[in-house]
């Protein structure tokens, strides 16, 4: 029986721990060439001692399969640009891109320093946009050559992004941009055979085991319903061509449960056909709200 991405070459970027690793695993698994990016920061984003990108490319190899390290910096456009070059010089073609990299600075937002901010936000944010912006170049490219490619490429979002999260405004606000960033990825690459979804995991990793450090912890016995791996599943399904169709959405997923998330969309409306006063606008602004549904609580309140 053909193991699910069997010939195809896979990009994920932050594989070197936690949830990208368990991917680059999982794709490898079933049949998939991975090309491993990771930095080797610390969980802040500062330089860190070691390359686990290089460890993750050994564990695939030792397993049978095929792999790269690239240690580039996907946030600046050589590095995200080196990183398509790297699967397409090795391999000789590129089917999907896993955005995952990143790291936090938690603070409560009259304590987040400006540099705290953009560092969050160009790690988790513009560390999407670039390898997207380049995947999609080369993925245009063949369907204007008349090779319209099965390609795939899955964010990776968060329940911070969603509902947000007392304590990380930055990280809040990248995870959100990335939803809005998938949504428009996927109407304008659709054209050129490219699905584009994102996922709003919760995983142990070392973002969230100090964070929700309650919930994170592994069980001596039974199913670890925190384990990484238990996401990875659900993102090799959405980077195969049996994924085919399936664009421009968002999941959530946490241990055996996979949700389809329904973001923003019209709930309760009244137009006056003419300008409202500020008491009006007000009375019928509570009178909607008193017919709207409850929005979910954010995440530490």
């Amino acid at each position: 029986m053909s193991r699910m991405c069997e010939g195809r070459v896979v990009v994920v970027t932050g594989a070197g721990r936690g949830l990208g690793r368990a991917h680059a695993l999982a794709f490898a698994a079933e049949g998939a060439k991975v090309v491993v990016n990771d930095l080797g920061v610390g969980l802040d984003g500062t330089p860190g001692a070691d390359g686990p990108s290089l460890h993750v490319v050994e564990e695939i190899r030792a397993a049978g399969g095929e792999a790269i390290a690239h240690g580039g910096d996907v946030a600046t456009s050589a590095g995200a640009a080196s990183l398509v070059a790297a699967a397409l010089d090795t391999y000789g073609r590129l089917d999907t891109l896993v955005n995952n990299a990143g790291f936090l600075r938690d603070r409560m937002l009259v304590n987040l320093d400006e540099d705290d901010w953009d560092a969050v936000v160009r790690v988790h944010l513009k560390g999407h946009f670039l390898p997207l912006k380049h995947a999609a170049a080369h993925w245009r490219a063949e369907a204007k050559a008349g090779r319209t490619p099965a390609a795939r490429i899955v964010n990776t979002s968060s329940g911070a992004g969603l509902l947000g999260s007392v304590g990380q405004s930055n990280y809040s606000a990248a995870k959100a941009g990335i939803v809005g960033l998938t949504l428009v990825a996927a109407a304008e690459l659709a054209r050129y055979g490219v699905q584009v979804n994102a996922i709003a995991p919760a995983a142990r990793t070392r973002m969230t085991e100090r964070t929700f450090a309650d919930t994170m912890t592994a069980p001596g016995s039974g199913f670890d319903a925190m384990a990484p791996e238990n996401v990875s599943p659900l993102v090799v399904w959405l980077g195969a061509e049996q994924s085919a169709g399936v664009t421009g959405r968002v999941f959530e997923t946490e241990g055996g449960r996979i949700t389809v998330m329904e973001g923003w969309r019209p709930g309760p409306t009244a137009d006056k056909e003419a300008r409202w006063t500020p008491e009006e606008a007000g009375r019928t602004a509570l009178k909607l709200l008193g017919e709207a549904e409850t929005p979910g609580q954010v995440y530490g309140t």
